[in-house]
């Protein structure tokens, strides 16, 4: 375990992981639980594929009430850390985040990959049209797919969610992988916060960085599964540790 300090200069880029235990300080669920369970169904059976065939309603239920709940709470001192990071670094900044709450561009950051995808975009279960932003609140009548619609189709929409068994979009795991190639010949700090190093491909994120020549920071409540992996490990909470870690 180390307490330091990470030093930034004209040099340094920083590429940041963000997991379930930011947001849980701003009073986000993380259904990471011993149980893991919402209202007694498995997290699965409202976060897959499966059970939205099964039952629509019952998951557009589940993300009308994230998206109220995380409407509702605001960014932490660590979210504002990582914004204030952004604007002092620029290009030289990526943050890749497995959350989908929003509350890192609430706070100010605009860098921002949404591996998970967000809660604030929907898109269509069947075609291929674009995500497209919305904040509605399903709790009634289905949503369906206008698109579909004018061609004589039905479909419903869904939330713009990486579920269970769904693979990342490849377009952000290249994002991340240019801002990592980039860094060659450059300090490269690759700083992951809150994350329990269980789900891949983010868990291995360190080992890519490492490989790239980075100096690997854990910033967690509690030790995760990929701890070895780092250099250096601080036990905290994000928003005690985070404003004073960067000088």
């Amino acid at each position: 375990m180390t307490t330091s300090t990470i030093r930034i200069d004209e040099r340094t880029r920083v590429l940041v992981l963000t997991g379930a235990g930011i947001s849980a300080e701003s009073g986000i669920p993380t259904f990471r639980g011993a149980d893991g369970l919402w209202e007694n169904h498995p997290i699965e059976k409202v976060a897959s594929m499966r059970g939205f065939v099964d039952d629509p309603i019952l998951v557009w239920r589940f993300y009308s009430q994230r998206r109220a709940d995380a409407k509702a709470v605001a960014p932490n001192a660590g979210h504002h850390a990582l914004a204030r990071l952004e604007e002092r670094l620029g290009d030289r900044f990526l943050l890749a985040t497995q959350n989908v709450d929003g509350l890192h561009t609430k706070a100010g950051n605009a860098r921002v990959v949404e591996m998970h995808g967000t809660l604030w975009k929907t898109r269509c279960s069947r075609c291929d049209r674009e995500p497209f932003d919305d904040e509605e609140v399903y709790l009634g009548d289905l949503p369906g797919c206008g698109a579909c619609a004018k061609r004589g189709e039905s479909a419903l929409l869904r939330p713009h969610i990486v579920w269970f068994g769904e693979r990342l979009d490849p377009r952000d795991l290249a994002r991340i992988d240019a801002f990592v190639r980039a860094s060659r010949g450059s300090r490269l700090v690759f700083l992951a916060v809150g994350t329990s190093g269980r789900v891949s491909p983010a868990s291995e994120l360190v080992v890519h960085a490492r490989d790239a020549g980075a100096e690997t920071w854990l910033v967690n409540l509690e030790p995760s599964d990929n701890q070895g992996a780092f250099e250096h490990v601080v036990h905290g909470a994000s928003g005690a540790v985070l404003p004073s870690l960067f000088v």
